[in-house]
């Protein structure tokens, strides 16, 4: 589900009600931990956070004209979803995560490639989350998306 949103204020006030504690919680926690430089903003119809023009301006290779995504935030049909492109570029950092994920203790990890869903609001890791989000910087996550583009 693709919102049309133009915002992410606007985004937010289409989340369904019980999703608006956690929907927001999670962007608070986002925001909180990534590292300076990555910027908010809507792409591919959810919230996202991205390395703007003004740090890379090569911009992403499937269409130059949009940032570098990073990670995204959306509420679909049936989950609230974290996307965090580090997880599917890094194995080390997918498997810090998918080992961390299993000690926080709430359920079973319901993941794809960069995709963590979240079925039951009440069982998202938030400290977690905001821990994913500290680990990788512009910097890091620039080379580690060219090393990856070259491959």
């Amino acid at each position: 589900m693709q919102s049309k949103a133009n915002t992410v204020d606007e985004y937010l006030s289409e989340v369904p009600a019980e999703r608006q504690e956690a929907m927001n919680k999670l962007r608070k926690v986002i925001k909180k931990n990534l590292p300076k430089g990555f910027k908010e903003g809507m792409g591919y119809g959810m919230m996202g956070y991205s390395v703007p023009h003004s740090i890379y301006p090569a911009g992403y290779h499937c269409n130059p004209k949009d940032p570098l995504p990073f990670a995204g935030l959306a509420s679909q049909k049936n989950s609230i979803n974290f996307y965090h492109m580090g997880i599917y570029a890094d194995p080390k950092l997918l498997k810090w995560f998918t080992d961390a994920y299993a000690k926080a203790g709430v359920g079973k990890l319901d993941m794809g490639k960069s995709c963590i869903r979240f079925k039951k609001p009440e069982n998202i890791p938030y400290d977690l989350i905001g821990e994913l989000c500290s680990k990788m910087t512009v910097d890091d996550w620039i080379n580690m998306y060219e090393k990856n583009l070259k491959k």
